[in-house]
């Protein structure tokens, strides 16, 4: 059973700008269009677990559902999905080790964990087990922090680094046992 974090940050630790935007994400040139190991990624889990604004963030982009696998939406406001993502996408709530038991007992070991304050809130209880953080060269001064106050010392320790695209540093930590 492992939790992952696969999610890019400014150099000054942000995942979203002042007005919750991304378009800095693309301020790397990327003519190959290298996804930059996300689809191996993909491969290595069973289900994504994200928060509403971050579900709503991707429906937003219009166009076909980005993911093959299950995706739970933990959100306490969110009732229902649309009948087109229906058989793609489930809310889901409650406390998170109870959330977690009931997908671990569904057979989803690998999770995704994506969004500001679901990662945030993953990590405040010390469930979040890699930590996949792509750092795109640019300072945003504000916005979504990737990282809120822990109520201790987390401990990971270096996988892996890796260079992008000549620009964006790749780094892979996982939690110390």
């Amino acid at each position: 059973m492992n939790n992952k974090v696969y999610i890019a940050t400014s150099i000054d630790g942000f995942i979203a700008d002042k007005n919750e935007g991304l378009d800095w994400l693309q301020t790397v040139p990327n003519p190959k269009n290298d996804d930059m190991g996300f689809a191996d990624f993909m491969k290595s889990i069973d289900a994504l677990i994200m928060g509403r604004k971050t579900y709503e963030m991707v429906k937003s982009f219009g166009g076909e559902w980005p993911y093959s696998k299950p995706v739970f939406v933990l959100s306490n406001s969110i009732q229902e999905v649309p009948d087109h993502l229906s058989e793609k996408v489930s809310i889901i709530n409650g406390p998170l080790n109870e959330v977690l038991e009931k997908l671990y007992a569904q057979n989803y070991l690998d999770l995704y964990i994506d969004g500001g304050s679901v990662i945030q809130s993953f990590l405040k209880q010390d469930l979040i087990d890699d930590l996949i953080i792509s750092t795109i060269p640019v300072i945003l001064g504000g916005g979504s922090p990737l990282f809120g106050e822990t109520d201790k010392l987390l401990e990971f320790e270096f996988v892996s680094s890796k260079l992008l695209l000549g620009q964006i540093v790749q780094t892979h930590y996982s939690r110390k046992k």
